[in-house]
This record gives C-alpha cells, structure tokens and sequence, in this order.
C-alpha cells in the first residue's frame, strides 16, 4: 500500500504543465561544478554553480546515480571529482584509478554520434586531470570531492540533458524481464537493489533502504536481493523519486516529531489545501506559533457542513519513518479520505481545549505538547517512539498512549506545578481514554464533577489560595511541598493540609473572605464520599483528573479577580 501510494503520488507529479519529479531514468541533484568542453573535447572553462555562501548548488537534470555500497560503481555523465578527473583525495590511487577507469567506460560504451558526447569522449581520452589543474577554478575543487557534469559550450543545458542524449540513454538494454510487479500487477524488469532513501533524520547521510534484502536470514528459496519480493524497476524508480521529493530539505510535506520523519500528500492536486493546512496542524513555525489558528478553525467549519477542499472524499497519506541502521523502519503508515481525517483531527483539538491564561496559546502544537512533559523542556528527553505513537493515534482517532498520561503526570509531580498545556494534554488522554467508563471532563470548572480526584484537586487549589491570601507576596506554598504527595496520597497529606487550613482561615484579616473560603470548603466536600473523604491512594486515571481539578479551579480564581478589577 505505501509503494502503490508513493507511485501514484509520482505520477501525479510528473503529468501535466507543472512536473516537479525527475522523468524515469532521471534524478535532480545539486551539480556545483561543470565543465564546459569545446567540440575537440578541450576544456574552456569550469563553471562554478555554488550559491554566495558556497553551501547549495543549482539543481540539474541528470541520469539516476548509481546505489553504492563500498565497490566501485559510476554514474553516467556525473559524478564526484574522482571518478570523473581521477583525481586522488584520499590517498587511494588505485582505487581512483578504478573509479576513473569505470567512468570513462560506462561513456565509452554508449553509442551515438551526438557532438556533445563526442566532445566528453575526447576529453577523456586525453589527460583530464592536467587540463583540469591549469583551470583558475581548480583550487575550489580540491577543497571537498564535489560533483561534477559536463556543458558542451553555447549550450545551457548539461550534455545529460540534450534530447539526442536523453533518447540515447532511454535505449540502453533493459536486461531481463518478464517478471511480476507486486505493486502494478503488470510485467517489468525486477529491480535487484532500490536506491537509497535520503532525508530522514539520523539516517545514514548517504541513505537508508526501505526494501532491500541484505543477509541470507531475509531471502526465501534461494532467491538474491529484490527478488524475494519482486518490485517493477518503474515502479521502484517511481516511489523511490516521490519518497524522497517528499523528504527533500525545505519540503512543506516533511515535519519531524520526535525519531519520526513524518511526510505526508493528498491521493489528487486538489487535496493542496490539506497539505498545507497539515504542517500548521502539528507543528506551525517557531516565529509564529499561532499560524495554525485559522487551519484548525478550519476543522470547526468541517463540522458545520464546510469542506476542506473540492473532494473531502480523496485518501490522504501519511508516513513517519525512523532510521535503523541502514534501513528505514515504518512508525506508522496512515490512509484515510480527508472527510475521515480532518473529523479525526477535530476531535483531537476539541479534547485540548481548556481554559487558558491569555498569553496561552489557543492551540498548541504536538511539539508544545511533548516540551510540556519533558526534562527541562527540551524535546530531547522525549520518551522514544511516544511522539510517533501520538501521531498515529490522533490521525487513526483511537485512545492516547497510556505512556503520554504517565509522563504528563508525573513532570506534574516532579515540577510540583501545572502548565496549560500539560493539563490540557492530561485532559485529551482522559476523555480518549479506552477505558469503558464514561469521562466528563469539561473546558472550565465543572460544580458538578463529583470525581474524587477532581474534588481532591479543587479542594488542593482552594487550600492554597487560602494560603496566599493569609500570607499575601509569600515566596513557596503547599503546592511547593505536597502536590505530589496530595495527588497520590490524598489520606496523608491532606491530613496536614486540613490543619494548616485551619491555621491560614485564622490569620484572615477580612472575615468576610473567610467566610466565602469555607463556604467554597464545605462546597466541595460535599460532593466526596464522608466515609472515606480522602483515599489512601489514587489511580492514575484520578491523578490525572486531580491535576485538572486543581488547574480548573486555580483559573476560576484568576478569572474571577480579573472580573472583579
């Protein structure tokens, strides 16, 4: 289902007027170098594509590179400084004579009377390292082992790119054939290797395999690398060129969630707005953090009969990959129409939703989320795979990982504090809960909630501010040393707590604030059990339920203040 995906998405990219995807048989890479030959084959000069600061190059057409492991294996009419000059950088001349020799006879052996491809021949027949070394541009090449193609002079175009070329390398030997593609049903040439995947996150710089076959361990009767699962060379071209199109650096399709290279593309064109909505839904830029307020209003509208696009009824894909060694391991693999997913995403959003301070943001990001419930706030010290394990939880709208709730939980315990958004996430993980007891939780402070957590919580909030208000400017309060034992172990501390209630009503210069705080008291323990008032323990379910107790009725306490100036 991904390969099929992925080749559709390819074929959508190459039909039609805006073609952003390589032809079959073609790639773009970043070309910084080329050298222009005259009709003799002798060097006029060599071009420097680099941009101002040296770091990117213009991007070029040219012949798909070959998948290296450690032998020696050229591309056609491009390659790295070595094995188009010879030129030895590593101290390893017999190798670069090898790596020369390989390149020069993968052109020897096209055939064709093209005065580009001439040209190249007869460069290379007579001494290129020497001619190269007397161009001014010479010392920018020796600084790395960059890239290098070739430009017959007059032309604009690389001589991979001339169409008489072009038709040239279209007609070389296909091989065998006649095998059947798992993925079309239709015969091709098996492909032996897939090319290399670039662009996921602590992946081999060179790439990573997302099929490959390379230990006797994986085959099956006696069968060698791609044959064990044979896949059409088109359509390995194919998904290979969209995979990593999607990955490319700077894609709007690609966004990181903690190990999980997520990308993500709509099944038809008109699926764009989704594409671009999705980036704003999960993590909008750092310089603007709101950006995904008008995409997620866009959800509200969805529920009130607004589609998101012409065709809510396209499938829509995600992918988050993770590296494994030389391979790309699949976190989760996601396909639903965009009516299914934007109502799975809505329902996510609606479940955050809580009452906020108002330099909160309206809607944070899984990336805000995950910084909540980590060591210092830094995404670092995420639990592995949890973020990739959300994702595919709120995109196929089943219950949160339990895992998400005990990390919420306990940097509450550990910080002995409550941001917005760790309860708002604490409260999304209760109400998505598998559990089959029904959860009613609400935005703001819920009177009727008679949960015993939730009680404990409010009755903890109200015991503070008790304490602030009878000791106005004081610099740590009970929520300093007990919430992680209230929260827990409501039976022993909140039998201290209830003394020092008494202690703080006491020092109360207004009796009429007095009176209004037991009232609230007697309110809220009302609604618990008299016999067994304060539980030994809590479960975690009720922990987290006392966290949003406590925060409901901490930003009932602001807002009315706020009311009252």
């Amino acid at each position: 289902m991904i390969l099929q995906a992925l080749s559709e998405y390819y074929r959508r990219k190459t039909s039609g007027d805006d073609a952003e995807l390589a032809p079959p048989g073609f790639e773009y890479k970043e070309i910084p170098f080329v050298l222009v030959l005259d009709r003799e084959g002798g060097l006029v000069q060599i071009d420097d594509l680099r941009s101002a600061d040296g770091k990117r190059a213009r991007r070029q057409l040219v012949p798909q590179g070959e998948k290296r492991t450690v032998g020696v294996s050229a591309n056609l009419l491009w390659d790295s400084l070595e094995y188009v000059l010879g030129f030895d950088s590593r101290g390893k001349p017999e190798r670069v004579a090898r790596q020369h020799a390989d390149f020069r006879d993968r052109i020897e052996r096209l055939s064709g009377e093209d005065e580009a491809l001439v040209a190249v021949k007869k460069f290379l027949a007579r001494d290129p390292l020497a001619e190269a070394e007397s161009s001014p541009s010479w010392p920018a090449l020796i600084e790395g082992n960059p890239l290098l193609s070739f430009r017959l002079a007059g032309d604009a175009d690389l001589v991979s790119q001339r169409p008489a070329v072009r038709r040239l390398l279209e007609e070389v030997p296909p091989g065998e054939s006649g095998a059947r593609c798992l993925v079309t049903g239709g015969l091709d040439r098996v492909a032996r290797l897939h090319p290399s995947i670039k662009g996921v996150r602590d992946a081999q710089s060179s790439g990573a395999s997302l099929v490959s076959y390379n230990e006797p361990a994986f085959c099956s009767f006696g069968k060698d690398q791609g044959a064990n699962a044979p896949v059409g060379q088109a359509t390995v071209f194919a998904y290979t060129t969209a995979l990593n199109h999607l990955l490319r650096s700077g894609s709007p399709q690609r966004i990181q969630l903690g190990d999980a290279t997520t990308v993500f593309w709509a099944e038809k064109a008109s699926g764009g707005p989704v594409e671009q909505a999705f980036t704003s839904w999960f993590d909008p830029p750092r310089d603007n953090p709101d950006a995904n307020v008008e995409s997620v209003r866009a959800l509200y509208e969805l529920q009130r009969g607004k589609p998101l696009t012409e065709d809510d009824r396209q499938r829509f894909y995600v992918l988050g990959l993770a590296p494994n060694a030389a391979r790309l391991a699949v976190r989760f693999w996601q396909a639903a129409t965009i009516a299914e997913l934007g109502e799975r995403i809505f329902r996510h959003f609606a479940a955050l939703e809580i009452v906020r301070p108002p330099k909160a943001p309206v809607y944070p990001s899984l990336p805000q989320l995950l910084a909540s419930i980590a060591l210092q706030g830094k995404l670092k010290h995420v639990p592995p795979g949890l973020a990739g394990e959300w994702l595919r939880s709120i995109l196929a709208g089943t219950p949160y990982p339990r895992t998400l709730l005990e990390a919420a939980i306990r940097r509450c315990r550990a910080e002995q504090s409550v941001s917005p958004s760790r309860a708002a996430l604490i409260k999304a993980c209760l109400l998505r809960s598998a559990t089959q007891e029904k959860e009613n939780l609400t935005v703001s402070l819920d009177l009727s909630n008679i949960n015993p957590g939730y009680r404990l919580g409010r009755l903890f909030a109200v015991f503070e501010k008790l304490q602030e208000d009878a000791s106005p400017g004081i610099n740590a309060t009970i929520r300093d040393r007990y919430f992680g034992s209230a929260s827990s172990s409501p039976r022993v501390a909140f039998s201290v707590l209830n003394r020092l209630k008494n202690h703080h009503l006491a020092k109360l210069t207004s009796r009429g604030l007095a009176v209004v705080r037991e009232k609230l008291i007697g309110e809220i323990m009302s609604g618990i059990d008299a016999e067994n008032p304060f539980p030994a323990r809590l479960s975690l379910a009720d922990q987290g339920r006392f966290v949003v107790g406590y925060y409901h009725q901490r930003q009932a306490f602001f807002e009315k203040q706020g009311g009252n100036e």
